[in-house]
């Protein structure tokens, strides 16, 4: 079946624009964990990697809830007007459910009142002065996270209404 996504939105755009979510995500973490500049290359390794890791952990979750609930949505990583990602769900025949940005995402998992949610920056912090086990074991437990996992019901939840 091809794609129902036009071709300047395939998944190299969609990388980029994850990329860039994720940049923007390290520079905040930069500034939120007062990183020393010999540690911005882990930084930047982290913001990428939780952006990453939770958007694409939702295409395929969407995907599968609305298979189950007999209403399937097919979910994909879009730009919107300012040229941010955002997650796109769409009916199989074509009709636009939701358009919601991925940097909302990520400001509700990880920061409360745009802070760095005090559970984040623990791990966080752990994981820019540990090993690159200690980071690895830190990413996953922030992914695992209490915040993080009720952000991501709340972003599920929004996607799936009409």
């Amino acid at each position: 079946m091809p794609s129902p996504l036009p071709h300047s939105q395939q998944p190299d755009d969609a990388q980029a624009l994850l990329l860039a979510e994720g940049d923007l995500l390290s520079r905040r973490l930069a500034q939120g964990l007062h990183a020393p500049l010999d540690r911005q290359d882990r930084i930047t390794l982290y913001g990428r990697s939780l952006v990453f890791n939770l958007v694409n952990a939702m295409l395929p979750t969407v995907e599968q809830i609305t298979w189950r609930m007999e209403k399937p949505l097919s979910a994909h990583i879009s730009s919107d007007l300012r040229g941010r990602a955002t997650v796109q769900t769409v009916s199989f025949d074509g009709e636009l459910w939701h358009n919601l940005p991925v940097d909302d995402l990520v400001e509700s998992a990880l920061f409360v009142r745009g802070r760095l949610h005090p559970m984040i920056q623990e791990h966080l912090l752990g994981a820019l002065y540990g090993s690159e086990h200690a980071a690895g074991r830190a990413l996953v437990a922030c992914l695992k996270s209490r915040p993080v996992l009720d952000a991501t019901q709340a972003y599920l939840k929004a996607l799936l209404r009409k």
